[in-house]
């Protein structure tokens, strides 16, 4: 089976701006997708980096720049594929296992907010629709081609990075190129005046 892993080369990660800078963006964001890539290849995987430009990364890559949905599904054209979204830097081989081994014709991997961090497409009708609550646009979609659909509940498939507060996720839960990045650009956790963990800068990478 297929694996495609999406990536946005140029402007990745926009809802960190208040954080960081684009090129710091772009750095960071592929720290991620080196962490995801090598849970994928030690899960057993070989994936294609689905890129919106050419890209300099240790993974075969295909470039479209065409919108997400209209992108992955001509990778389903092809036949049964997955998607693993590369901005899910907790992901580890136990929870990608997780996904490929679970039996649905689709097999959906929420993410917080009603996103699809991950999926895997088996039945050949089925197409994709990643804005807003894709999760239950897929569900709806895959009941109208008549595929059974598999949720896979997991918090570390379920955590994507895209605001500042998320990025206490990658400093607590992680130990891979992601974690090494922040820590670099002297972003460190922090607790806000609610209590809550967040994270705090003290430096200018």
């Amino acid at each position: 089976m297929r694996v495609v892993v999406p990536f946005a080369v140029d402007q990745p990660k926009t809802r960190l701006g208040e954080l960081l800078a684009p090129a710091e963006r772009r750095g960071f964001a592929r720290a991620m997708l080196h962490d995801v890539l090598d849970a994928l290849g030690a899960a057993g995987h070989d994936p294609t980096v689905l890129a919106t430009a050419p890209l300099d990364v240790d993974a075969p890559t295909t470039v479209d720049d065409r919108p997400l949905s209209t992108a992955v599904d001509a990778v389903l054209d092809d036949g049964p594929a997955a998607v693993v979204m590369a901005d899910l830097p907790l992901a580890t081989p136990p929870a990608l296992s997780k996904l490929f081994d679970a039996s649905g014709d689709v097999v959906l991997a929420p993410g917080r907010g009603g996103g699809t961090n991950a999926l895997v497409a088996r039945h050949p009708e089925f197409r994709t629709d990643f804005h807003g609550t894709s999760y239950l646009d897929h569900r709806r979609a895959a009941k109208r081609v008549g595929a059974r659909v598999e949720t896979v509940d997991s918090f570390r498939l379920a955590t994507d990075i895209d605001e500042p507060a998320d990025l206490a996720e990658v400093l607590i839960h992680t130990t891979g190129a992601a974690r090494d990045w922040l820590v670099d650009a002297g972003i460190d956790l922090a607790t806000n005046e609610t209590g809550r963990v967040t994270v705090r800068r003290d430096r200018i990478r």
